[in-house]
């Protein structure tokens, strides 16, 4: 049988860190022939990414301007992709989770006939407009994909409620797993020198996290005076907060949370630097998806600041807790993490039912089974 000709489409950051491993997994199986496209949907933080894990990619849309509108992304990674396509004459296009970018792929993939296999497939909220545009990003993709590659069983069931074949799911776990493998070390030099000087020991750091879009505005400003009041009322508390490059996050965050020698307010981090301050923080407060999934590998209790989550399974596990955007709830959530060590154990000692840190490996021999390589069926996660 001939090499599969494989292209790994992907645009953001977040995107970035779970398909890398995925990345160099299939690189290193010879049934493969996997080249790189990236939009750059988020430039800077992706390349970040690119560099982290060594990838170069074989083609690059650098798509990313000022003030892109989800039109521009979604018309130029389809136009872009079509042009790749065109040229690559992929057999397998893999897209991740729930970006324009992954359904711009998926679609530009479903045009040219190009079998979609899609990582972390199954995610959802089942409110199209929560989170806005990643639900609908995903159930779009999904209606697209001929291979799915779900995180966990819930995923699975979600997939086949909607009517998915189940000989075209895998359970596999999650990639970020694999990659937290490979960032997370003790000892670690922050190139961000300030964070060398912290006694993570002494000081009850708290890592947040907060730009989505449906949290703009006053949503965003509820959470900094929440946040606020858990320093002034915590003396051994330390927050840390990467700040988001939209103008619309960073100027209600330093607005209301500036000034206060106990706030540190940074600008993204890189994601080495990300993963092993997670790994060394008390607790994560976030809206981010991926955070979810990371922290609770690492043992650290999550707060969500947000009202839906399409993770459900850490929130049965016990390790990540919902619990909105208004600024009472969010100063009362962190107090009891905070103050009741019971309380505390018990969301730091949950099992995390995300990955084994083999998810790669699994999707790899999935695409083997899938495309008569072998005859043999992965076990799931």
């Amino acid at each position: 049988m001939k090499n599969i000709k494989i292209l790994a489409t992907f645009g953001t950051r977040p995107e970035a860190i779970k398909m890398a491993p995925l990345v160099q997994e299939l690189k290193s199986r010879p049934h493969f022939d996997c080249k790189v496209a990236v939009t750059a949907q988020h430039r800077q933080m992706l390349d970040q990414v690119l560099g982290l894990f060594d990838i170069n990619p074989d083609y690059d849309l650098d798509i990313m301007t000022k003030g892109q509108s989800l039109f521009d992304v979604t018309s130029k990674a389809l136009l872009g992709l079509k042009e790749v396509m065109e040229k690559s004459r992929p057999d397998v296009v893999l897209v991740h989770g729930d970006t324009t970018t992954t359904f711009s792929g998926a679609l530009a993939a479903f045009y040219e006939g190009a079998k979609v296999g899609h990582i972390e497939a199954g995610l959802r909220t089942f409110n199209k407009w929560l989170p806005y545009p990643e639900e609908m990003n995903r159930r779009l993709t999904g209606q697209l994909t001929d291979f799915h590659f779900a995180p966990t069983k819930r995923a699975k069931d979600n997939l086949l409620k909607e009517g998915a074949d189940s000989e075209t799911i895998l359970v596999t776990g999650n990639t970020v797993i694999d990659a937290l493998n490979t960032t997370v070390k003790f000892p670690f030099h922050f190139s961000t020198e300030i964070l060398n000087d912290i006694n993570f020991e002494e000081q009850k750091v708290v890592l947040v996290t907060a730009h989505r879009r449906e949290n703009l505005g006053e949503p965003l400003c509820e959470i900094c005076k929440g946040l606020l009041e858990i320093v002034l009322k915590n003396p051994d508390v330390l927050l840390i907060y990467p700040v988001h490059m939209n103008p619309a996050v960073k100027e209600p965050v330093h607005k209301i949370l500036g000034g206060n020698e106990r706030i540190l307010l940074l600008p993204p981090l890189d994601t080495d630097e990300m993963h092993n301050l997670m790994a060394r923080c008390y607790m994560v407060m976030t809206d981010s998806g991926g955070l979810q999934e990371e922290a609770p590998s690492l043992g650290k209790p999550v707060l969500v600041l947000r009202h839906e989550t399409e993770r459900p399974e850490a929130v049965d596990a016990g390790t990540v807790k919902v619990i909105g955007t208004k600024r009472d709830t969010v100063f009362e959530e962190a107090e009891k993490l905070l103050k009741d060590k019971y309380e505390y154990d018990k969301m730091a000692n949950a099992i995390n039912p995300y990955g084994d840190g083999l998810a790669s490996k699994r999707i790899a021999e999935g695409l083997e089974y899938f495309l008569g390589f072998s005859k043999n069926r992965p076990d799931e996660f």
